[in-house]
């Protein structure tokens, strides 16, 4: 009825204006279509255009800027919960039967294993299994897990570990890795099982994955060393966090993609569903959940060498010392041996998958029955010599204690030194330039706009970036991360770390789109840059300080260094697979057309992988941001540096901790931004 009545009062309306001619379109029309089709770059230029003229105006006033040692009532309120939670250790139930049952456990675990094979438990000058005893026991399980020539490079590498003089802080890294692997292995297979199998479940549980994946790992350490205390303990906890989403991940991708002609078969001729799962679904998927491994051992690795903050055993500890003390050799020798591990482990889970993938297809036959009885032979005289080698080592101290020569570890560290400080002499004109450069052209003007505008105008610019790039969902969240940054009393070193973030993501994109670009039109420059990236890409973060430093000494700018060498891989190859990825079709159609390579570029292929260059940046700015945090330790300030002033002055532990907190925020914040672009551009 109301459509009727206003269809009879517009007719009843006298007709004012002049009527539109045939073919033409009222002006009205056209702006509101023009406005509907492109709203979202009208307001983020809107949005630009107002955050300059508050800039301009503004500038310097309601920043919510803080000194270094000026604490909030929120500071001072988390320093109380820390008080709290060391007086609930012995009159709580929860601490008392949950947090210390576990906490002990696994203290009292990785002491077992220290005792055994790293440190010398009480009434023994040495480790229950000498070195001799640990380097045979791994090359074995090596050997029988992944074949000779991962047996062989294990072997050099863990001897590497004694020359360099790192031996006891090797094994201790790779006994906190392996328990934290062991841990994420036994919540991680049935969890990607479940999700594979329920999507009830894989909806429920992917956010909570999201999550633990996008947290930058210092936010970790601060809360779990609240909890767990400081030791190994936390640093297992927080290693497991870091690592369990790949390994989920990975599995229900694994199971889910079993072939379901197969699943069919097996179900018509009776299978129940655990016999398909351990018969058919497992078996196939084998050589995926040892991928999976394999990411989660990475990044278990990585997360064991920053939890030396919070006292976690392993090469960490020396790392870090050597970075507060600026002795770049001692540095370089102790991440050569963590690099060697991530290689060591790294090529030793490659080569067993790719094992595992052959054995699930080695058919029946005669042939085929001798090939694994003779290696089962092999194995079993592996096994016996190993045991042989442990109780030479449990008992003869030459065995036991590895031996001080022949030394490479001093010497490396003595030579990279005088290297070092060859380089920085002659080329500190060059590097200077670099730093000075950049850090003039753009992190200084963008800091200034970001820290220096007042605080409700940035959260205004931030929410309109927001709306305009995500959508309402992305708005949502950013207005929930604002209130937690401003709840933290941090807003303005949060601004200082999201401009550091920011430049040093605006190199790796525009670096990753070149590389990428490359790679993506020409699969022999692939062939030959994407081993170099995915070499980079097992380093861990921690080891991307030392040549930073070394260069460019402790400023801000030796962060964005290191965060731009760790973030360029990931995003190279996301780059490089998203040209590859456009329709071969398509790309014929316009060369058919006579379209030049440039053309080819920029207005076919970087348009129709506009979506996966979107993820590159999201995935360079999730790395960028963890590694510009971990730069605090190397003079990146922002809210990096005050996190490492809570674990080194009690009196800062609140504000510390309220740091990590505004990096859970801001990082949450930068990805659901991200990703929500990235998700509306491939929708389009």
């Amino acid at each position: 009825m109301s459509t009727i009545a206003g269809a009879r009062e517009r007719a009843a309306e006298p007709a004012t204006r002049p009527p539109t001619p045939p073919g033409e379109t009222a002006p009205a029309v056209k702006a509101t279509a023009f406005i509907r089709r492109r709203w979202r770059p009208l307001l983020l230029a809107a949005v630009v255009v107002l955050w300059l003229v508050l800039w301009a105006v503004l500038r310097g006033t309601q920043t919510l800027e803080l000194g270094g040692a000026e604490k909030t009532s929120v500071h001072l309120w988390l320093n109380s919960v820390r008080d709290s939670f060391d007086a609930a250790r012995t009159n709580s139930a929860v601490f008392e039967y949950i947090v210390q049952p576990i906490t002990d456990g696994i203290n009292g675990l990785v002491t077992f294993l220290q005792n055994l094979f790293s440190q010398a438990p009480a009434g023994r000058p040495v480790p229950q299994v000498g070195w001799f005893g640990v380097v045979v026991l791994l090359a074995w399980v090596t050997f029988a897990f992944a074949g000779l020539r991962s047996m062989l490079l294990v072997a050099v590498c863990v001897l590497l570990f004694g020359f360099f003089g790192y031996w006891q802080q090797s094994i201790d890294t790779l006994i906190v890795t392996f328990v934290a692997v062991g841990l994420c292995t036994v919540l991680g297979l049935p969890l990607g099982i479940w999700m594979a199998r329920s999507r009830r479940a894989s909806t429920a549980i992917t956010p909570v994955l999201d999550l633990m994946q996008t947290l930058p790992s210092f936010a970790y350490l601060a809360p779990l060393a609240l909890v767990f205390g400081i030791g190994p303990a936390a640093a297992i906890v927080t290693t497991i966090i870091y690592a369990l989403p790949p390994l989920v991940r990975i599995t229900e991708h694994g199971i889910r993609n079993v072939s379901p002609t197969t699943l069919e078969a097996v179900t018509s001729m009776g299978g129940t569903a655990w016999q398909t799962l351990i018969k058919v679904q497992l078996p196939m998927a084998r050589r995926t959940i040892v991928v999976g491994v394999n990411q989660s051992m990475m990044a278990a690795l990585s997360m064991a060498t920053i939890a030396a903050l919070i006292n976690g055993p392993g090469l960490g500890q020396p790392v870090l010392q050597a970075l507060q003390s600026l002795d770049v050799g001692s540095a370089f020798v102790s991440g050569l041996a963590i690099v060697l591990m991530a290689i060591m482990l790294d090529r030793t889970t490659t080569a067993a998958s790719e094992r595992s993938s052959i054995a699930a297809r080695v058919q029946r036959g005669g042939g085929a029955r001798r090939g694994p009885r003779r290696r089962r032979l092999v194995v079993i005289v592996g096994a016996v010599i190993a045991a042989i080698a442990i109780y030479l080592s449990h008992g003869y101290l030459a065995l036991a204690k590895f031996p001080t020569s022949p030394d490479l570890g001093s010497p490396l560290a003595s030579t990279v030194s005088t290297i070092v400080q060859w380089i920085v002499t002659t080329f500190a004109g060059f590097t200077g330039w670099i730093k000075d450069t950049i850090t003039a052209l753009l992190v200084n003007p963008l800091e200034s706009l970001l820290a220096q505008s007042p605080w409700w105008a940035m959260a205004i610019v931030l929410l309109g970036v927001a709306l305009a790039l995500g959508g309402l969902r992305a708005a949502a969240i950013t207005v929930v991360c604002e209130a937690v940054i401003l709840g933290t009393g941090l807003w303005n070193e949060s601004m200082k770390t999201l401009a550091t973030t920011l430049v040093a993501t605006l190199i790796v994109v525009l670096v990753a789109l070149a590389i990428g670009v490359w790679m993506g039109r020409n699969k022999l420059v692939d062939s030959i840059i994407r081993p170099v990236l995915d070499a980079f890409q097992t380093i861990p973060s921690f080891v991307y300080l030392v040549p930073a430093l070394a260069l460019f000494g402790p400023t801000r700018f030796t962060a964005i260094v290191a965060a731009f060498a760790y973030g360029v891989p990931i995003a190279t190859k996301l780059v490089a697979d998203g040209i590859r990825g456009v329709s071969p079709v398509t790309v014929e159609a316009s060369e058919s057309m006579g379209t030049t390579s440039w053309q080819m570029v920029s207005k076919v292929q970087l348009p129709m992988s506009r979506a996966a260059v979107v993820l590159a940046a999201n995935q360079g700015l999730l790395y960028v941001l963890s590694m510009v945090v971990v730069g605090g330790l190397v003079g990146g300030g922002g809210l990096g540096y005050l996190v490492v002033s809570g674990f080194s002055q009690s009196q800062l532990f609140g504000k510390g901790l309220a740091a990590g907190i505004a990096i859970t925020a801001l990082g949450v914040m930068l990805d659901r931004i991200t990703q929500h672009t990235a998700a509306r551009l491939g929708r389009a």
